[in-house]
């Protein structure tokens, strides 16, 4: 295995102006600012939030394709031992979608958590050198043309008005984000279901299923195993939606389970309860000037099928690389690669804000035209094995794909597998942040102005692979082809 390195530009110290600034310190974020400081780069993340503060947000579902991402970065091993790891999804009595079908190495999807996912990429990124910065909140941004920084105007904890320049800033800030409101930029979409009661729970009796939903058309109740012995539940009801802000209490979420489910399993002792709606929204531009959106600044949608903090991380994946290689000067177009983060992940997020929605449709299906439909997609999903396979697909993210070029091979823009290769697994070889080159031969590679780890088959195959830092094959080619590959290796 062989290694191009490459250096990374000092910190503008002159100016104070860091590489990127990162605000919000969620999932999204602490992916995004550990990667950036992994390749060398100066990283700042604020977070109005104290550090103290629990973050115990919606998301627990962590899917086949995050998993691979976080294998990327040593981390998804370590993760897997906090949850529990569901083999199959089953929903309305009547839908099991088999997950060990999938071709990886994580055929399940890990019911864990957020705040664990948080925790290890935080402690990644203080490994790495990102610099945090919690109970500090972003009030203000400014975009400078002529100096190619972003200033952003920050509020302390203690009240202090303080400035921070950089090169790039990237919002994951949330649904509520700050730096989409400063950027002006509007968040179309509408709330699809209000008054969602949420909370984590102990059950005197187990669930005969390990994921258990179902709806009867007036209500709907979600439960989901954290392996501790405690339980997320999420449950609605057409003949009670308060706003938000109105009193919760077990009771309710109760008698909503009873409804759905014809039991509640004996809900006791709720550790954590709330209630709150459900948008589906999306920003049109993912991108403004040197101001970037990720995560649920960027899109927000509903939770069934547990995609928004997958999403959220794997937009995430997506722009890091990208970043780091304009910014360590990898690339002689980084306009045009940068603007390769809209073209690539918005329209994922559509996808998902699609699929997630139909989802939560048919479990809300109450009139005797939606209720067919439900039965005709149920039986299909249950009946026609494609339909399954491409619905697992595309809910664990292991078959999302990119735009390839007219023309290019078919592997190009896919996800890559975790290849068993001479060298090790692929998913180890992406953990520096470089691009792997996969040959047939032992020949050398060529040279490459970006950061490049040789490999090889083990097998007689001839397929020359150039994988990018987030798994996705940029070039392919059956036949030797030593002029195409030099030019994919300029990106």
């Amino acid at each position: 295995m062989t290694t191009t390195p490459s250096t990374a530009p000092d910190t503008d110290t002159s100016t104070g102006t860091i590489d990127v600034l990162v605000v919000g310190a969620g999932p999204t974020g602490l992916l995004l600012a550990g990667d950036l400081a992994a390749q060398g780069l100066s990283v700042t993340l604020v977070e109005r939030r104290p550090h103290e503060t629990s973050n115990m947000t919606r998301a627990f579902a962590v899917h086949a394709r995050t998993l691979e991402l976080l294998d990327n970065r040593g981390v998804a091993d370590e993760l897997i031992k906090t949850g529990t790891s569901l083999s199959a999804l089953r929903f309305f009595g009547k839908v099991s979608l088999d997950l060990s079908r999938l071709r990886t190495r994580f055929p399940f999807v890990l019911i864990t958590p957020q705040y664990e996912v948080e925790r290890l990429l935080e402690r990644r990124g203080r490994t790495a050198g990102v610099h945090f910065r919690y109970g500090t909140e972003l009030t203000a941004l400014h975009q400078d043309a002529a100096s190619g920084t972003v200033t952003a105007e920050l509020r302390e904890a203690d009240g202090r008005a303080t400035t921070l320049s950089a090169r790039y800033l990237v919002g994951t800030d949330g649904v509520r984000s700050r730096v989409r409101q400063a950027l002006g930029l509007p968040f179309p979409g509408e709330a699809v279901i209000r008054s969602i009661v949420l909370a984590d729970v102990r059950l005197t009796e187990e669930p005969p299923d390990l994921l258990t939903i179902n709806g009867v058309g007036d209500a709907f109740t979600f439960i989901a195993p954290f392996g501790d012995g405690w339980y997320r539940v999420m449950g609605w009801t057409r003949t009670h939606q308060p706003a938000d802000s109105a009193p919760v209490d077990l009771d309710e979420l109760r008698a909503i389970t009873r409804r759905a489910l014809g039991t509640d399993y004996g809900m006791h002792d709720a550790r954590w309860i709330s209630r709150f709606h459900s948008d589906e929204r999306q920003v049109r531009a993912y991108r403004t000037g040197r101001v970037f959106l990720a995560g649920d600044a960027a899109h927000v949608h509903s939770p069934a099928g547990g995609q928004g903090m997958n999403t959220g991380l794997q937009d995430a994946a997506n722009l890091s690389w990208k970043l780091a290689a304009v910014l360590r000067g990898h690339t002689a177009a980084p306009e045009a690669l940068l603007d390769s983060y809209h073209t690539e992940r918005h329209p994922v997020g559509t996808m998902v804000l699609r699929s997630s929605g139909a989802i939560l449709r048919l479990a809300m299906a109450h009139t005797p035209l939606q209720r067919t439909v439900r039965a005709f997609t149920t039986t299909a999903l249950s009946m026609i094995r494609p339909a399954s396979d491409k619905t697992i697909g595309l809910v664990s993210g292991i078959s999302i794909a990119y735009a390839a070029p007219r023309g290019a091979h078919p592997l190009t823009a896919k996800r890559a597998p975790d290849l068993s290769l001479r060298e090790g697994r692929l998913h180890q070889l992406l953990r520096d942040g470089a691009f792997v080159l996969v040959t047939p031969t032992e020949a050398a590679a060529p040279p490459s102005s970006i950061p490049l780890v040789h490999a090889h088959w083990r097998s007689d195959r001839t397929t020359t692979l150039l994988i990018r830092p987030d798994g996705y094959i940029a070039w392919a080619s059956d036949r030797s082809d030593p002029a195409a590959l030099r030019a994919a290796l300029t990106l």
